[in-house]
């Protein structure tokens, strides 16, 4: 079992910066990759970023890449979402999640914070 918790939420403003972290627990070393997905009012839940657990390997979608970093510090088992130039239309729910030993699903997920950016 792996455990999630985001914190780092808040309301900024647009072109704020913002920094979200992913503290986990549990079977830590079981990680493979984690991921950050986010959910706004009324839409589906989409993907942000995603890092792998050992080799550091990003990935962004295409509406964050060149804005948002994700990075990771093995050493305190946490993950973090960088967000820079931040857009209203950033504004969800942020999830982290996490798969293990490598299979593709995303079994294990945070409770979320919550992002607002006012315009």
């Amino acid at each position: 079992q792996v455990q999630l918790v985001e914190s780092g939420g808040g309301l900024v403003q647009a072109g704020d910066s913002l920094r979200l972290s992913c503290a986990a627990s549990g079977r830590t070393s079981s990680m493979y990759h984690i991921a950050w997905f986010r959910q706004a009012p009324g839409k589906e839940r989409e993907f942000v970023a995603a890092i792998n657990w050992s080799g550091g390997s990003t990935s962004y979608a295409a509406s964050v890449k060149g804005r948002f970093t994700i990075s990771k510090d093995n050493a305190k088992n946490t993950v973090y979402l960088q967000m820079n130039s931040l857009k209203p239309e950033d504004t969800a729910v942020y999830y982290c999640a996490a798969t293990v030993e490598r299979r593709a699903s995303y079994d294990y997920w945070g409770q979320g914070t919550q992002v607002t950016v006012s315009s």
